[in-house]
């Protein structure tokens, strides 16, 4: 393999090793947001406390 080509791969193969970390950044970013919203929406429930204390059966 002459040198050009190898330079060639290398430049290539360092390419896709960066599209592949942008990418996976991305997608941490996601999910922290999505982590962060879900945190936020359960801080603001109202949850009614007598709710599901009782069960009432009848045969």
């Amino acid at each position: 393999m002459d040198i050009a080509a190898l330079s060639m791969t290398m430049n290539q193969n360092n390419l896709k090793e960066a599209a592949s970390i942008a990418v996976m950044k991305m997608a941490m970013n996601v999910g922290s947001e999505n982590n962060s919203q879900l945190m936020e929406l359960m801080n603001n429930l109202s949850l009614d406390p007598n709710l599901g204390t009782h069960i009432d059966i009848k045969a």
